[in-house]
């Protein structure tokens, strides 16, 4: 007989739950036997996910919500808290961006960004805390990056708020230890590029069909998210690939941040041509409701094929 894992009966919010990190995060925690509250702007697909949640034996509440506002994030705290009587995690996942050169992105789109991944942020960790301050205890995980470290070409405005991600984080770790409240933690994980729908989803002005060398499996963010639950850390980055970009721009920060810059160049000059577009950050759509974003089989499929080894030109 297995014990019974740390997240068992605990009520957990989900930002950013209908794709990507956010739905693979809320199936894990619900498969371990968490009480999740699953948030998005696409009611219809979290209906779906709380869905499939129940099906297998889970429990899930859906709230339909654009963090970037203030009234939807207060009333995520009211629907979780009516639910369940209490939150005990608080899960700040939800991130968009925008792609392209800085000047080429229209200002709407960079503004977008801060609202969401900034601004959003910041209303999820208010909220939170002033609740884990009357409940005595509690924990907010915040989904930074490793750009919250690097700076990305071509992500300006993305980095630029993940980077305010982990800062934020920090500081708030510290005015919890001023005011002595040890039982409220605030943990920021860090992970490398992930294969998820992010990439359909983000705006694109490359003129290419987004990719980034290396990406991750969704499947080992997810495993550090559900670990920060019980046991957040200040600075946890996802994976090997994280961990070490983020130790070699401590060590060389100027040639992490160069060498990063060749990498996407050399990964949008290999890429399929793409149409300039807003993706779905201003308004939701469809498309892109899975875990897996499908864009390491595209890139596959965007490689020259082999040569022939028996041909005089290979």
């Amino acid at each position: 007989m297995t014990d019974r894992h740390p997240v068992a009966e605990q009520v957990i919010v989900i930002t950013g739950a209908s794709s990507g990190i956010g739905r693979g995060t809320a199936l894990r925690l619900a498969q371990l036997g968490a009480n999740v509250v699953v948030a998005a702007r696409r009611g219809d697909v979290l209906d779906g996910l709380v869905g499939e949640i129940t099906a297998a034996g889970g429990t899930a509440l859906a709230v339909p919500v654009d963090v970037s506002r203030p009234d939807h994030v207060l009333a995520l705290r009211a629907a979780a808290t009516d639910r369940f009587g209490r939150i005990d995690v608080w899960i700040n996942n939800a991130g968009i961006g925008a792609l392209g050169h800085f000047w080429d992105v229209p200002v709407e789109d960079h503004l977008r960004t801060v609202d969401v991944n900034l601004s959003g942020l910041i209303l999820g960790a208010h909220v939170a805390l002033r609740l884990f301050r009357e409940q005595g205890r509690g924990t907010v995980v915040n989904v930074g990056s490793v750009d919250s470290e690097v700076p990305l070409a071509y992500q300006a405005v993305y980095a630029a708020t993940k980077a305010a991600v982990l800062s934020l984080s920090r500081s708030l770790n510290e005015e919890l230890r001023l005011a002595g409240l040890t039982d409220i933690r605030v943990g920021t994980v860090l992970p490398w590029a992930v294969d998820t729908p992010w990439w359909t989803h983000a705006a694109n002005y490359t003129g290419k069909a987004p990719r980034m060398a290396a990406l991750d499996d969704p499947s080992v963010v997810i495993d550090a998210l559900v670990a920060a639950c019980s046991d957040p850390k200040e600075h946890q980055t996802a994976g090997m690939k994280a961990r070490t970009a983020a130790i070699s721009h401590q060590l060389m920060p100027d040639v992490t941040k160069r060498v990063s810059a060749k990498v996407i160049d050399g990964e949008l000059a290999r890429a399929s041509a793409a149409r300039p577009t807003t993706g779905t950050i201003h308004v939701p759509g469809p498309a892109g409701i899975t875990v897996d974003g499908g864009v390491r089989e595209r890139m596959r499929s965007e490689e020259p094929a082999d040569p022939d080894p028996r041909s005089p030109a290979a």
